[in-house]
């Protein structure tokens, strides 16, 4: 142990966790895992840590361990982790120990302390040894570690404060200082302040995930109910595509998981907008000006969608697998994480959004669908092909919708009826922000996200979308074209 050999450490933190065997030669070696539903352990050396073969568990003898030995391999194996040069290593064994603290590890602690240059390790290190200085027969020791502990927003923190002011029975209390118990109960009610805030913090942050997956969803449909007056009922469909077109991509390169979702969107945007343009050219077209035959129609194509996946895929959710960049938690501080894949979601959001905006603004096919949409019959006369027009609008929308369905393959399992559960939602952030209207779609969709998962702890999930609904009929009645109608020509059906 003291030859400081590389693969000391994984040899000693192999014993604490019984993955330490012996073979029937009696060589020594490490399973990788202990896992006792396996049919075979995969060995590795325990001088290269490289693969030695597998073994099946009866032909292997564990090396066992008693409570004294733990104990010493638990401090070694600590003393190891945070000899080592990576920060992440060193807070990781850190937290380990502040979780058993006992006299050997205070000590190592104490000892790290003064050299540890990580404000994220040594943070914890100070928060490890408050903790055990609540123990100290000194009440200014004990009062020094309180004040402490007043900044640290963790549970097991505020539990352990807890425990000093809660009275017994027989009406003591564990902590026989009066002036530390009153600073213990003022460090619980900063702490709780303090995670109630972080906690509103972390809903504003789901409320805007939330959002932009509705503003994913609901912008192409105001293209194409804002363009061409409308409603595709298999809009949600068209998102169920986009998700779907992620699985298979994933299936195609699954040695490449973290290239499936940046290659899966623009496959998404082209499947969904094909089938978009598909829809337009041979139902939608014949059924202008009729918007309850359209309706009925879109519905029927959302049912023939619904079953030719099932037929497909099956009618079993489908699991799309987070990339390795996508996933984790940002951690702020111990009341408050984001996590990275509604993070990234959020920013998508606002890529593709600003995308749109440029193709609407500056290019000649969204002058033209800015043409259409004002006046069709002008632009008829100007040598703009509208049915052309209507295609490439529909083909845009759907496309968009596909691409949404990318973002929410990484919120919630792949199915059939994916889709269904986001239209009513996405007319909604339409008809609330003004029809037609991008930035009013934006603004809608990001506070309808909001609104419900501000709602959510204290209505719950389905009154509080019965409340925004009630919401949004009320305000419908005031304002009739949305929170941003369109003026102009568009505004007047001309």
């Amino acid at each position: 142990m003291a030859s400081g050999h590389a693969s000391a450490g994984a040899v000693l933190t192999a014993m604490l966790e019984d993955r330490l065997f012996s073979t029937q030669e009696q060589k020594v070696v490490i399973v990788r895992s202990n896992d006792e539903s396996l049919t075979s352990f995969e060995l590795l050396d325990p001088v290269s840590l490289d693969g030695a073969g597998s073994a099946a568990p009866a032909s292997l003898t564990r090396i066992g361990t008693n409570n004294r030995l733990r104990r010493f391999l638990r401090t070694t194996v600590a003393r190891f982790a945070l000899a080592s040069p990576d920060a992440g290593v060193r807070l990781a064994a850190v937290k380990d120990m502040v979780r058993t603290l006992d006299e050997s590890t205070v000590e190592l602690l104490k000892t790290r302390a003064s050299s540890e240059t990580d404000p994220a390790v040594r943070r914890e290190i100070e928060t490890g040894l408050a903790l055990a200085a609540l123990d100290s027969a000194d009440p200014a020791d004990r009062l020094r570690a309180v004040t402490t502990l007043s900044s640290r927003y963790s549970t097991e923190v505020r539990n352990r404060l807890a425990s000093l002011v809660e009275p017994a029975p027989d009406g003591s209390f564990a902590e026989t200082d009066e002036a530390v118990r009153v600073a213990a109960t003022d460090a619980i009610e900063s702490i709780d302040s303090t995670r109630q805030l972080y906690s509103g913090v972390e809903t504003l942050f789901f409320g805007l995930s939330l959002g932009s997956v509705l503003v994913l969803a609901a912008t192409g449909l105001a293209i194409t109910f804002g363009v061409m007056g409308v409603i595709n009922m298999a809009h949600g469909e068209m998102m169920m595509l986009g998700a779907y077109t992620t699985y298979v991509v994933q299936m195609l390169m699954p040695n490449a998981i973290g290239w499936s979702i940046p290659l899966a969107v623009p496959a998404a945007f082209v499947v969904a907008g094909l089938a978009g343009i598909l829809l337009e050219r041979t139902v939608i077209r014949f059924l202008y000006g009729r918007p309850l035959e359209t309706l009925l129609a879109t519905f029927g194509v959302s049912l023939v969608l619904q079953q030719l996946v099932r037929s497909v895929f099956s009618a079993n959710n489908r699991a799309v697998e987070t990339p390795a960049w996508m996933s984790g938690t940002l951690q702020l501080n111990e009341a408050l994480g984001i996590t990275f894949n509604r993070l990234y979601i959020i920013g998508f959001t606002l890529v593709v959004f600003s995308i749109l905006l440029l193709v609407l603004r500056r290019t000649r096919l969204g002058l033209e669908i800015r043409a259409v949409a004002q006046n069709r019959g002008m632009a008829r006369s100007m040598g703009i092909r509208s049915e052309w027009v209507d295609a490439a609008t529909f083909g845009l929308g759907s496309g968009i919708a596909g691409v949404a369905g990318v973002a929410l393959s990484q919120l919630t399992n792949v199915g059939p009826n994916l889709g269904q559960a986001y239209i009513i939602d996405s007319f909604m952030v339409v008809v609330f922000g003004g029809v037609g209207n991008l930035w009013g779609t934006f603004i809608g969709g990001m506070s309808l996200g909001l609104v419900n998962k501000l709602l959510e702890p204290y209505a719950g999930a389905v009154l509080g979308k019965i409340f925004v609904l009630v919401a949004l009929i009320l305000f419908i009645q005031r304002r009739p074209r949305g929170l941003f109608p369109q003026t102009g020509r568009a505004a007047e059906g001309t």
